[in-house]
């Protein structure tokens, strides 16, 4: 007996993740993920791309988001590993339909640099516009770099110090935009449907277009489900944290729209669509609030650009040593710092020249293709692991396990339909090479595809 119990407790002695991380703690790490002025960066587009309507698209992208999240929720308990949409699709469903979402996934990994590449320099010009834009590009991907290149990486007290800083900043916007709309109009200013429908501009068009970029707002929340190995009854929290950070990024956004459309209600008249809300915050709070957005978002854009750059060259890296493209190159790591130096500078390159000929817009739809297409995979893997895929004995819910996944497939379906032309032509000649190299590698899609190893966030 005392053997057998011995034996018992040997499991307790080896190392494991412990589930110490509380649904408070899910959420917290949701929300610096996301970060809270997530929609300021696109506050301009969303109301150009939507025709005025941007509040609207918010919401709308709120909806396919929660829907998306419960998906993600459900299959982060089964599966609880990194990867994803790449390993939620290749379990779920197929191999080599998981191969694709993670070739979706691979793209918005070059991407999320470039993008943010892209609006440091736009930040920083609104800040010293006497400097040309190239430079101020070449500065910041170069800062970028150097920061990777000596290993410097965000600490979660980082992410404290950004995430008080972004609060505190904009917990003065919002009482310095309530206050000034009071003075200037009253509770009329205050309270309109403006921001939600203006029939002189509706277009379905438009406000689908919108919707797709205002999609951007969320993106980030699924990095929760990596954390499912260590969270408190996993089955639970990890589904509704994902959805409770999507409802709280859809709320506290859509406030920062509806004030920053109150203030300033013609978006045609923007100096620097870029970068708009800035010149919303100069006019309720002046200078000093205009620049202290203005420095809140360059260190968002330094951090997640940091995070992005240091992402994808870990994968490019995971995908050299493993083969899966030149080792040579790709699977190189520095010999004093232990890093993908090579990965690195390349991802550099890419931010740069394309930084030079892409904007912030045709980044950021681009970054959303890929999403998008990672997002229905995900809604439909819930829909063949737990509907279609169970036995007739095993207890199935219509509702549960069909329609709200299929619900939420159909609302990314037509947010990635809204999606401009260039986007879709672009990922989806990305997306055409993927299936040829899958194919090739593959012998015509008869073995089982390369693994693509996903860093943790």
């Amino acid at each position: 007996m005392a053997q057998l119990l011995a034996d018992h407790t040997l499991p307790e002695d080896e190392p494991h993740l412990k589930r110490v991380l509380k649904l408070r703690d899910l959420i917290f790490y949701g929300i610096v993920l996301i970060m809270p002025i997530a929609p300021i960066p696109i506050f301009g587009l969303m109301c150009e791309f939507s025709g005025g309507q941007a509040v609207t698209a918010v919401l709308i992208a709120m909806v396919a988001m929660m829907l998306t999240a419960v998906s993600y929720g459900r299959m982060a308990a089964i599966y609880p590993s990194a990867g994803s949409a790449y390993t939620y699709v290749g379990r779920g469903i197929n191999p080599h339909l998981g191969f694709f979402a993670g070739w979706a996934m691979f793209l918005d990994y070059l991407i999320q640099p470039l993008m943010n590449g892209i609006y440091g320099a736009v930040t920083l010009q609104r800040l010293i516009p006497y400097v040309p834009y190239a430079v101020l590009t070449a500065f910041f991907i170069g800062l970028m770099t150097y920061l990777n290149l000596r290993g410097i990486q965000a600490t979660a007290r980082a992410n404290l110090i950004l995430l008080s800083i972004m609060c505190a900043v904009m917990g003065v916007f919002v009482f310095e935009a309530v206050r000034y709309l009071f003075h200037a109009h009253g509770w009329s200013g205050i309270l309109s449907g403006h921001p939600f429908y203006q029939p002189e501009s509706f277009r379905l068009h438009y406000l689908m277009t919108g919707t797709s970029l205002a999609a951007l707002t969320y993106i980030g929340f699924d990095g929760i489900t990596t954390l499912a190995e260590e969270a408190e009854n996993p089955k639970r929290n990890i589904l509704q944290a994902t959805v409770l950070v999507c409802l709280f990024t859809g709320i506290f956004g859509g406030l920062q729209v509806y004030l920053g459309q109150r203030v300033w209600p013609n978006y045609r008249t923007f100096p620097e669509i870029d970068t708009a809300y800035m010149d919303v915050a100069r006019i309720v709070g002046g200078k000093t609030l205009f620049e202290a957005l203005g420095v809140v978002l360059l260190l968002a854009a330094l951090g997640a650009g940091l995070a992005g750059q240091a992402g994808a060259a870990r994968l490019l890296y995971g995908m050299g040593r493993d083969r899966v493209i030149p080792k040579t190159i790709f699977g190189h790591l520095d010999p004093h710092r232990s890093m993908p130096s090579f990965n690195i500078w390349i991802i550099a390159a890419i931010a740069f020249i394309g930084s030079l000929k892409l904007t912030y817009a045709d980044a950021a739809e681009l970054l959303n293709f890929g999403a998008f297409l990672a997002f229905m995979g995900v809604n439909l893997a819930v829909i063949f692991e737990f509907y279609l895929a169970r036995s007739q004995n095993q207890d199935r819910n219509l509702l549960r396990d069909a329609a709200l996944p299929g619900a939420g497939f159909v609302f990314c379906l037509v947010i990635w339909w809204g999606l401009a032309g260039p986007a879709k032509i672009v990922g989806g000649l990305w997306l055409a090479l993927g299936i040829i190299y899958d194919a090739v590698k593959t012998r015509g899609f008869r073995v089982v595809p390369a693994v693509i190893h996903f860093p943790e966030s």
